[in-house]
């Protein structure tokens, strides 16, 4: 079944790695459209991978500043559903299998190499999205080939072939594997599911119809497209926003605390003043 042929579920899936500010709640504002426009869900998946950067009091604090702001979910951590559990966190079982079904697949390679291995190869140039280019030192490694050694899983990506997409937003998108992108990791020394692997597991087994995000991630799409097709999971449609930038023209960061939702809460700013101001469209 195709995402086309199922209703519109959309999803909102924030980091707690600090305080939300402005520029998620513009893109999480345009997911939030699209999902009443399509008569559709929106889901809020808390994304709590990297247990050595989020913290519990962010979680809290995710969860009051969207309502806070105007945001209505249908599935989420607080209120449960149909694909629960909404932590990621908790998912370690989907991630798990499908790392076993691309070893079993041939798609993924075990990696011993540091990111100063990387950095100081002669071929390794930087991505679009600043991703170093993995230069292809252990593709030829098998796992037996490994002992006492700490190692990542990278996808073997299939050198010059393009990975196109329409992208709702923005248009026809086109990237050359092993060009734009390198060798991407999927499972991380730490034994953590790398973003790539637990986004495109998460969105398929949550039925996620269209993915609602910045421009920043383009290249992580083509990435994940890849996956979908090993996985032989059905692809979501795809929209990405124009970023929030602060004065200085730099998108804006969990660093900018000035505009945080949190910040401008205490301050006692309002939110339909704030979507007036910085021209967010009606819900």
């Amino acid at each position: 079944m195709t995402a086309s042929k199922i209703p519109y579920r959309g999803r909102l899936a924030p980091t707690p790695t600090g305080y939300l500010h402005l520029g998620h709640a513009q893109t999480f504002w345009i997911a939030q459209r699209r999902a009443k426009s399509n008569d559709g869900k929106l889901i809020l998946r808390n994304d709590d991978l990297d247990s050595t950067r989020y913290k519990m009091e962010f979680v809290d604090a995710m969860i009051e500043d969207l309502k806070w702001f105007g945001f209505e979910w249908q599935e989420g951590p607080d209120i449960g559903g149909a694909f629960a559990p909404y932590n990621q966190s908790e998912r370690f079982s989907f991630y798990r299998a499908a790392l076993e079904k691309l070893r079993a697949g041939n798609f993924i390679y075990p990696c011993t190499c540091s990111r100063k291995d990387i950095q100081s190869a002669v071929n390794a140039p930087h991505a679009a999205d600043d991703e170093l280019i993995y230069p292809g030192t252990c593709r030829c490694n098998s796992k037996s080939k490994i002992q006492n050694s700490k190692f990542c899983w990278r996808f073997r990506v299939p050198d010059g072939e393009t990975i196109s997409f329409l992208d709702e937003n923005l248009g026809d998108q086109k990237f050359v594997a092993g060009k734009d992108f390198g060798d991407f990791v999927v499972w991380r020394n730490d034994d953590v599911p790398a973003y790539q692997l637990a986004c495109v597991v998460d969105d398929a087994a949550m039925q996620i119809t269209e993915v609602v995000r910045g421009k920043d991630l383009l290249l992580s799409t083509a990435r994940q497209l890849l996956l979908y097709r090993a996985l032989q999971f059905p692809p979501p449609k795809f929209f990405h926003c124009e970023l929030m930038l602060d004065e200085n023209g730099q998108r804006l960061a969990k660093r900018n605390d000035a505009l945080s939702l949190r910040t401008l809460r205490t301050r006692g700013a309002k939110p339909e003043e704030l979507r007036a101001r910085f021209g967010f469209a009606v819900a």
